[in-house]
């Protein structure tokens, strides 16, 4: 069954029809309930591409999540939780999620491959994550007018926006936490310093020892990736220090079981030798032994934040509040308190240090 019959058993035209199904404001509220129970009760689903043209929009938001170019590092199991989050979010708010990933031609120097997609699919808006916001691709997207926001990406402009977890705060959370414990030696292991978050949380951390008054070493600042195999690395080379630290903040949670795995191989305990704190709050954080203290994020809170504001900015003129959207949503962290923290021995971990060359 048609329109037509969805006309004919509501007493109207065609074209109240098609409008009612559309949503214009022309239609009587009486009349657009009539027309939606009606075209329920017989199966009648207008055309998904008729209503676009008709109400010039999708309904359908694109995800920019571009594993095909970036380096390793941007891959994490943290933005496919923040995926399932937003999707979530897309779907109580009436939206199709459609993934795109014209990241070959982006890494090709094709500048408006991600403007092209858009285009080509109708998208109302796009979300990106996991892309370097600098890239030549995300400005041209950025720059095109279409709303565009980014999750821990740094996009700005009249028509773009950025969520992203107070980075800053949960990272001076972690530091508060340590230093009510006792421990003055506390190092930071970072992510890749041109991410947003990264250098949030490495600010934040530095902001809560100065304010703390703990002197934090060059020596105690290592660069990770995010990844585990880096939080291994870091943490075995701050162990090979004259004085390593007696607790360490890595700002991800990854990075933070490869630390525990390095302590484990060395044969130190956690948290009686070093004391160690994540950053995400990912399921992995509290199923390793001992369960990891971290910096929580809430997933479905970033996935909603995004999507209201992306909502807010493909609102068209005229539509909403007159004020324009705060283009920067920051959401709170929570700290996780488990077992991989506690006092600091007096006996330091230096006395199981593995040799300079390991």
């Amino acid at each position: 069954m048609g329109i037509r019959e969805v006309a004919r058993r509501s007493g109207v035209s065609v074209a109240t029809v098609s409008r009612a199904l559309n949503d214009r404001p022309d239609v009587s509220a009486d009349t657009r309930r009539r027309v939606q129970q009606v075209a329920e009760e017989i199966g009648y689903h207008p055309n998904q591409q008729a209503r676009t043209l008709v109400r010039r929009r999708s309904d359908t938001v694109g995800l920019i999540w571009d594993t095909s170019y970036v380096t390793a590092g941007r891959r994490h199991p943290f933005l496919q939780d923040l995926a399932v989050g937003m999707k979530t979010a897309l779907a109580a708010a009436g939206y199709h999620l459609m993934v795109l990933s014209p990241g070959a031609q982006a890494a090709d120097g094709d500048d408006q491959a991600f403007v092209r997609a858009a285009h080509q699919h109708s998208l109302d808006g796009v979300a990106v994550m996991g892309v370097d916001e600098r890239h030549p691709a995300v400005r041209a997207l950025v720059a095109s007018g279409l709303p565009s926001v980014g999750l821990d990406i740094a996009l700005d402009g009249p028509h773009a926006g950025h969520v992203s977890s107070d980075n800053r705060a949960g990272a001076a959370s972690a530091v508060r936490h340590l230093h009510d414990l006792g421990h003055r030696r506390i190092a930071v292991v970072t992510g890749p310093l041109d991410l947003l978050p990264a250098a949030e949380r490495l600010a934040g951390f530095r902001a809560a020892a100065s304010e703390l008054g703990v002197a934090v070493p060059e020596a105690y600042v290592v660069e990770g990736d995010f990844f585990l195999a880096s939080g291994r690395r870091a943490m075995g080379s701050l162990l090979r220090l004259p004085e390593p630290p007696t607790a360490v903040f890595l700002s991800g949670d990854e990075m933070a079981i490869g630390a525990l795995h390095a302590l484990d191989d060395l044969g130190l305990r956690v948290p009686r030798d070093v004391s160690v704190v994540g950053f995400d709050g990912l399921e992995s954080a509290a199923q390793v032994r001992p369960g990891l203290t971290t910096v929580a994020q809430d997933t479905l809170a970033l996935g909603a934040a995004a999507v209201e504001l992306l909502s807010e900015l493909m609102r068209p003129a005229g539509e909403g509040p007159a004020r324009g959207p705060r283009r920067r949503r920051l959401l709170p962290t929570r700290l996780v308190i488990r077992h991989s923290t506690a006092p600091p021995s007096s006996a330091p971990p230096s006395s199981a240090r593995p040799p300079s060359g390991s």
